[in-house]
């Protein structure tokens, strides 16, 4: 007998994954716990021998996404993000060799995507409402401001003094669209070096995994098209990958007869357009993290180019006719 559980991924695509109910016959459970961190839900799910052992290692991954999130946190004034933005136009501020690491990768997806992706996209002005309260298109003047202060080019990073710098008075940055992504990976690793054999990391929808079951049989997890939820369209087994979905069928204004999603598109201050949802599936939850919303910003054409010049990544992706186009070397189990 089998207990079927959902996960919904990042406003869009629900997720079901299959967890075998376990009978004396196997020597460890499976254990899980939610909780609610960096401002979403998490849940955690390990593999243990008993009660005790697995509330310790979920005890783990929850201190651990803690310290990640007071170091990231640009909520937090104590933060060194928050110190960072405090600095912006003034001075170089001195981090941890973490933060700084993290910094530079964001850097090098912002590269990668053409700026599509942009950690300073904190610096937006928030013009855009997705409540339903927005009836008319902000003026252009409107939004050229509003991305002023926006650009991945004006964090500068000393390497050697492990300072980072940003140029502009009132620029600032926020790691929302990587954070999680980044959360889930450090969990898992404390995890599987402490010798657990299985498990998941569910960061809202940012969700990695690793091992396999206690009977086992891998973690299944089944993709469901935001626009029909009723209709599976692919199942896959997880086998150590992350999958991370950036979505908009909850949040979009229509203006002017277009849909535009929630997520702006950082080169430009203007919603993105054309895409419902964007999955990605590669080892790596902060790759996938980063590389979701920039395809999502990218649109499905240029966004599966990319993809598929990049090694070990791959990408489902559903447009606001329903389309689904998977990358080249993504064999969907339908």
């Amino acid at each position: 007998m089998r207990l079927m559980m959902f996960f919904r991924i990042s406003l869009c695509l629900v997720v079901f994954l299959f967890v075998g109910i376990h009978s004396n016959a196997f020597a460890q459970r499976v254990f899980k716990e939610k909780d609610k961190l960096m401002g979403c839900g998490f849940e955690f799910t390990v593999v243990a021998n008993d009660l005790a052992e697995g509330t310790e290692y979920i005890n783990i991954a929850r201190n651990e996404i803690k310290r990640i999130e007071r170091l990231i946190s640009s909520w937090d004034p104590s933060s060194q993000t928050s110190t960072i933005n405090a600095k912006a136009g003034i001075e170089p501020v001195k981090v941890s060799v973490e933060l700084f690491d993290l910094i530079e990768r964001s850097l090098k997806v912002s590269n990668l995507t053409g700026g599509a992706f942009d950690i300073s996209y904190a610096s937006m002005d928030r013009i855009w409402r997705f409540d339903g309260s927005m009836s008319l298109m902000p003026d252009k003047q409107t939004v050229a401001k509003s991305v002023e202060k926006v650009g991945y080019k004006n964090i500068v990073l000393n390497k050697s003094e492990k300072t980072v710098f940003l140029k502009k008075k009132g620029m600032r940055i926020g790691f929302g669209a990587i954070g999680k992504g980044y959360a889930a990976d450090r969990a898992k690793a404390l995890l599987r070096k402490r010798g657990v054999t299985g498990g998941i990391i569910n960061a809202s929808g940012d969700l990695t995994a690793w091992g396999k079951q206690p009977d086992g049989k891998d973690w299944m997890v089944a993709i469901v098209n935001p626009m029909n939820k009723k209709k599976v369209f692919s199942w896959m087994p997880l086998d150590g990958r992350a999958v991370v979905t950036s979505g908009d069928y909850e949040k979009f204004v229509t203006l002017e007869g277009k849909r535009y999603s929630h997520i702006i598109d950082p080169r430009t201050g203007y919603p993105s357009h054309g895409t419902v949802s964007v999955t990605v599936i590669t080892r790596n939850a902060e790759i996938a993290d980063a590389l979701a919303t920039s395809i999502f910003v990218m649109g499905p054409k240029v966004g599966l180019d990319l993809v598929n010049q990049l090694k070990g990544i791959d990408c489902i992706i559903v447009d606001e006719r329903g389309k689904v186009r998977a990358s080249d070397n993504l064999q969907l189990n339908q």
